[in-house]
């Protein structure tokens, strides 16, 4: 699994239980099974759980029950956009997105996840909009995510300056977000700040399991650094856990930098 795909899930139907109200036609109270915002809302959550587990046909299954209970439940056209994002169907993503987006324009984490669909298909600048519009919202629970992201979408297009802005807000707001610990390590390192970058990039491999990438950057800084024991603890880590890497590669070739 992504990532992306990890932190999608709860943030995308979080909350919803507690948004629902009563039903003032049929007189049901929120949360009785019959409501349709309740049958919605579980067919919504069963969906995400298939989706988690990589079942991407019953996930749709699920999610046409919650939009045929509810047709303006906006997290189940969220969630549909990620499943046809993951089966590369990327019109229908779009479609899905626009819509969850049509009934609930300001919810950050649908704008978010719209945003880094963009962004992986090439319209960047259109993804740094959503991302934005998913910061503004007061009550959005994860905004360092949505500014790492930014960041990293800034990097496609070769935008070291605002990757860098972005990735500083991120870690302000939480110091622990590898995407943005790594690859701002990756710009200090570039700019020739090489102890910071070593700061960053041992707390990325201190949080979450140490990637190709993150290895063969601190390998790189310890050989800058002149720590020759310590690029040989990471070319040993490299070439035994990612041998058919780029990265690896690059190191059997000599190709430092």
């Amino acid at each position: 699994m992504s990532p992306w795909r990890a932190a999608a899930i709860a943030v995308l139907i979080a909350g919803c239980a507690g948004r629902e109200a009563p039903n003032a036609d049929n007189g049901m109270i929120a949360g009785d099974p019959g409501e349709p915002r309740n049958r919605a809302r579980v067919h919504t959550e069963l969906a995400s759980v298939y989706y988690e587990r990589g079942s991407m046909g019953i996930a749709l299954d699920e999610l046409r029950q919650a939009t045929a209970a509810d047709s303006s439940y906006a997290p189940a056209y969220g969630l549909f956009g990620l499943v046809y994002t993951e089966l590369k169907e990327n019109l229908l993503a779009q479609e899905s997105y626009e819509r969850a987006l049509r009934l609930s324009p300001n919810d950050p984490d649908i704008n978010h996840h719209y945003g880094w669909f963009l962004c992986q298909n090439g319209r960047e600048k259109e993804g740094l909009r959503y991302f934005m519009q998913a910061v503004k919202n007061p009550l959005y629970a994860a905004p360092w995510r949505s500014y790492s992201a930014a960041g990293l979408c800034s990097l496609r297009v070769n935008n070291t300056k605002d990757a860098e802005d972005f990735f500083q807000r991120a870690l302000k707001l939480d110091p622990d977000e590898p995407a943005a610990l790594l690859k701002l390590g990756a710009i200090r390192y570039r700019q020739g700040s090489v102890e910071e970058a070593r700061k960053l990039v041992a707390r990325h491999n201190k949080l979450v399991s140490p990637t190709a990438e993150s290895l063969w950057l601190a390998l790189r800084i310890e050989r800058r650094l002149g720590e020759r024991v310590a690029e040989q603890s990471y070319a040993n880590q490299l070439r035994r856990r990612f041998p058919g890497s780029p990265e690896h590669q690059s190191l059997q070739r000599g190709q430092y930098d």
